[in-house]
């Protein structure tokens, strides 16, 4: 089939290369993640930083994930505890995103940590933006490819419909496995979760080996906007729907196949129906369906992730 996407491109040494060029000259490219698609730029560039934040007509209060290659990149630029260090031993590369005290001697923009002194960092693991970070000389402010507030992008194509021409490269990696973002933990205090994700807080619990604080904190770091991950059509939690124009989001066995249900997972998988959650989001939108239903997820594992999205795409 013929690629009708112009800015989508397979990944190979040319596309590599290409790419590079392109960041080190303070452009932006689409790159997939094992969690979501991101909108990739040099960390250490104002120009590039500033792309990121008008193509995603993201608020300025709202700081952008750096990502880095491995921990000997990173101590340039923030200050490492021995939390992280546990965690990172035990998970990274992976789905999870750290909150760290910035070095005064950091070259990462200010605007991409909206002018705090804390630094949002994460070790992706996908083999395209491995391969790039692994040949810069700087770290990547990479926020979800998406419109500030909308769904995440967990393909190419969705990345291209939503940014068409205004982007020049987005480098084909397939479906994001993961399929919702990174959890995030503040690591810069007491440890706590700000963003819920496929990692659970059992799971850092049992390696930090410390209960976790439930402080409120301030915005340091993407998804704790009030209002977040919007399919455009407004999103009703725990009702159903009383007619055929409106879809209804089910998770779990046994479950009546309608036209307008949509089950995230059969087999009742919480990270599945995770896997499944923005891309049958989009589906629903396309379809013309007017809102969406979603029956109760699960509040647990991966379900504590889905339940958080739902709850902030409701708002």
């Amino acid at each position: 089939m013929k690629n009708i996407y112009t800015n989508i491109f397979s990944f190979n040494n040319k596309v590599l290369k290409k790419t590079i060029k392109a960041l080190k000259q303070g452009n932006i490219a689409g790159l997939p993640t094992e969690t979501v698609y991101g909108l990739a730029g040099n960390a250490y560039s104002i120009g590039a930083v500033r792309k990121i934040f008008k193509l995603k007509k993201r608020p300025k209060k709202n700081p952008l994930i750096i990502h880095f290659y491995d921990k000997k990149n990173l101590k340039k630029d923030v200050k490492i505890n021995n939390h992280f260090s546990k965690l990172y031993d035990k998970l990274c590369p992976g789905p999870i995103t750290f909150i760290l005290k910035k070095k005064k001697k950091s070259k990462i923009v200010d605007l991409a940590i909206s002018r705090q002194n804390t630094v949002a960092v994460r070790f992706p693991n996908h083999k395209v933006v491995r391969s790039i970070l692994k040949k810069t000389v700087f770290p990547l402010a990479m926020p979800s490819a998406n419109i500030s507030s909308k769904l995440s992008p967990v393909n190419a194509i969705d990345v291209s419909e939503e940014f068409k021409e205004k982007l020049k490269i987005i480098i084909n990696g397939g479906k994001s496995k993961i399929g919702i973002e990174s959890t995030v933990i503040d690591l810069t205090a007491a440890p706590k979760i700000l963003r819920p994700g496929i990692i659970s807080s059992n799971e850092i619990k049992k390696i930090l080996k410390v209960n976790l604080s439930k402080k409120r904190s301030k915005t340091k770091s993407p998804g704790m906007l009030k209002k977040h991950y919007s399919p455009g059509i407004p999103v009703l939690l725990g009702k159903k729907p009383k007619t055929l124009g409106d879809a209804y989001i089910i998770y779990g066995k046994k479950k009546p196949k309608r036209p307008n249900y949509f089950n995230l997972s059969q087999k009742a998988n919480l990270k599945e129906a995770a896997a499944n959650l923005y891309k049958t989001m989009r589906i629903i939108k396309k379809k013309g369906f007017k809102r969406i239903f979603v029956s109760k997820i699960p509040n647990k594992g991966a379900g504590i992730a889905i339940n958080d999205r739902l709850k902030k795409a409701s708002s």
